[in-house]
């Protein structure tokens, strides 16, 4: 009964991760896809603002959503050490430590989302305010939580980077997958840099690593919930 129990228990970090990984991408899809690429207009202050003020809930929706997935992302980076620490235990430990980095980070950044909605409110003290100006520095913040969520993507990256090799070299999971998170790190990170140092280019390239990166997540998020590992080879590395 102990063995049953001990056989089954890297499948259960298994599903449980898969799942995690399931539900960040679902929200970070519906929030960036079906909120924010339809409220945000980009280059027009003005518009964007009408449509935060107009949509309120739906964006707090989106920001909820936002939250719920980087909870999970705890939930994963816990699951990704449960399962890698046996391949080699000092980097999965700096993998977690990436994945709270960039956790931090894009928590603390909602921040920037929450912000039009105290802008553009109805408070008294918005009167110093004219409405021009208001729109204008909501819009600033929207802009800033696209820096901010590309700054802790490049921790992510490095995540991804250190996971895929582990992956590679575990044994108990398809090298294939190793294969395509390292290459969704590589992208993470060229997408984040390209970012900040060539700002001008960043929507092409985003366009160009959107494809790999989801890929190889969703093919993780899958392989984890329907297959899960090979225990016999996960169990073998405690040896």
């Amino acid at each position: 009964m102990v063995n049953n129990k001990a056989e089954a228990s890297p499948q259960v970090y298994a599903r449980a991760g898969g799942l995690a990984y399931l539900i960040i991408i679902v929200a970070g899809a519906f929030g960036e896809l079906f909120i924010r690429n339809k409220i945000i207009v980009s280059g027009d202050a003005i518009a964007t603002a009408h449509n935060i003020a107009a949509s309120p809930l739906l964006w707090r929706i989106g920001i909820a959503g936002d939250l719920l997935m980087h909870v999970c992302d705890l939930v994963v980076a816990m699951v990704y050490y449960l399962l890698l620490k046996r391949v080699n235990k000092n980097l999965a430990l700096l993998s977690v430590l990436f994945g709270l980095i960039q956790t931090a980070v894009l928590v603390a950044n909602k921040l920037n989302l929450l912000m039009p909605l105290f802008l553009l409110g109805n408070e008294d003290y918005l009167k110093a305010f004219d409405p021009q100006q208001l729109q204008v520095l909501s819009y600033v913040a929207v802009k800033a939580h696209t820096y901010g969520f590309g700054i802790g993507l490049i921790f992510f990256g490095f995540e991804c980077l250190i996971d895929g090799y582990l992956i590679f070299k575990s044994g108990f999971l398809p090298r294939v997958l190793g294969i395509m998170i390292f290459i969704a790190g590589l992208c993470y990170l060229i997408n984040s840099f390209s970012l900040i140092l060539f700002p001008a280019i960043s929507d092409l390239v985003f366009q160009v690593i959107i494809i790999p990166t989801f890929i190889g997540e969703l093919s993780m998020c899958l392989w984890l919930l329907v297959k899960g590992v090979n225990v016999a080879k996960w169990k073998a590395l405690a040896a």
